[in-house]
């Protein structure tokens, strides 16, 4: 089984995929956005087609006392439009903190500030769909 991992930001969408088996989560790419949400879920369907992939995984921001706010409600909404486009399963991961692990992996890679804001939205959706993965395995 094929995932697609989304980490949905306000100007970003990182993207990561999974291998043909499900067990490991790579960095794919970033893409840019001004809060076109049906532009992305075109683009999503498009990587879907493309990959070969059979679920989604969505990033879902809480906030740290476990309530969801405005951009959990973002990712809801996101998450009923995918839905509704693609014929296959999207899951919700809990991305409390996740670009903050991936901002700490990238410095301690000494990737320049520069290049880090390129790649920590795809480092970040590689973050949430590993943890999904790994929580699927056990």
């Amino acid at each position: 089984m094929r995932y697609l991992g989304l980490d949905l930001g306000s100007r970003t969408l990182g993207v990561a995929v999974s291998d043909a088996t499900g067990l490991l989560a790579s960095s794919y790419k970033t893409i840019r956005h001004q809060e076109e949400y049906s532009r992305l879920v075109d683009e999503v369907s498009s990587l879907v087609k493309e990959l070969k992939i059979d679920a989604i995984v969505l990033g879902f921001p809480k906030n740290m006392n476990n309530t969801i706010g405005p951009k959990g409600e973002l990712s809801l909404r996101f998450k009923e439009r995918l839905e509704k486009v693609l014929s296959i399963p999207v899951y919700l991961q809990d991305e409390r903190l996740s670009t903050k692990s991936a901002t700490d992996m990238l410095i301690y890679a000494d990737v320049s500030r520069k290049n880090r804001k390129k790649v920590v939205d795809s480092v970040a959706a590689t973050i949430i769909l590993q943890t999904y993965l790994d929580k699927e395995k056990r």
